[in-house]
């Protein structure tokens, strides 16, 4: 696996452990019709408006870690976490609500998607029930298929063209800004495996590849436009 961050010991176990899933993603038609523009705007609209309820939860979830550690460098960059998973929704969610025609008040009413809602469920009951390590490896799975992935796209198109439909998303997930971000949170990650037993680390690498399974499952309810069926 190529990355352009360094992948700990126990963060390598995880990423072994769901390497089918994670990379699923990538061959998904969703991400594939996104990369090269074809993507029905119906189905990008749905993806984003989901997507911004989901970073709600994300925020959620980064801000229950952060009272799960006596470290305050450690709660100071969950906390950070939490605010920029706010910020991404507020800018890249907001610029797209103005060409595809939806608000932050039609945001806050949306009904979440089955696999939204089950993706959301997962990510803070374990941020909230389980151990800091199995709440990481939770929320770790998101950031790290979206920056790798962004990064990806854009090595394979060369240049992200000017008038491509979903050029913001492609340079916001591309940008190599990101790449201390997952350097950080693997560390994190890895210093908790480190104090954690075996038990844990099982049960901390299950969370992982959970999310992972949801991520590639958020992607296709927005391809099928995914409704509750009764």
């Amino acid at each position: 696996m190529s990355t352009s961050f360094p992948i700990p010991p126990f963060a390598q176990k995880c990423r072994l452990a769901a390497q089918s899933a994670f990379g699923a993603s990538y061959e998904h038609p969703f991400v594939v019709a996104l990369a090269d523009g074809s993507l029905d705007s119906k189905k990008f609209r749905f993806y984003q408006m989901q997507d911004a309820r989901y970073l709600e939860a994300f925020s959620d979830a980064t801000a229950i870690l952060s009272t799960k550690t006596n470290d305050p460098i450690q709660k100071l960059w969950f906390l950070d976490a939490a605010r920029m998973a706010l910020v991404v929704e507020s800018q890249l969610h907001a610029g797209y609500g103005e060409k595809l025609g939806y608000t932050a008040k039609d945001i806050a009413e949306l009904q979440l998607s089955p696999n939204n809602r089950a993706y959301q469920t997962h990510m803070v009951a374990t941020a909230h029930t389980g151990s800091l390590l199995e709440g990481i490896s939770a929320i770790a799975p998101c950031p790290w298929l979206y920056i790798e992935l962004g990064q990806h796209l854009l090595e394979k198109l060369g240049t992200i063209p000017e008038n491509h439909p979903y050029k913001d998303w492609l340079a916001l997930y591309s940008d190599p800004g990101f790449n201390d971000y997952m350097k950080i949170l693997l560390e994190t990650l890895e210093r908790a495996a480190l104090e954690s037993g075996a038990s844990t680390q099982q049960k901390a690498i299950d969370a992982f590849l959970t999310s992972v399974r949801y991520e590639w499952m958020f992607w296709d309810q927005a391809w099928h436009l995914q409704k509750w069926s009764v």
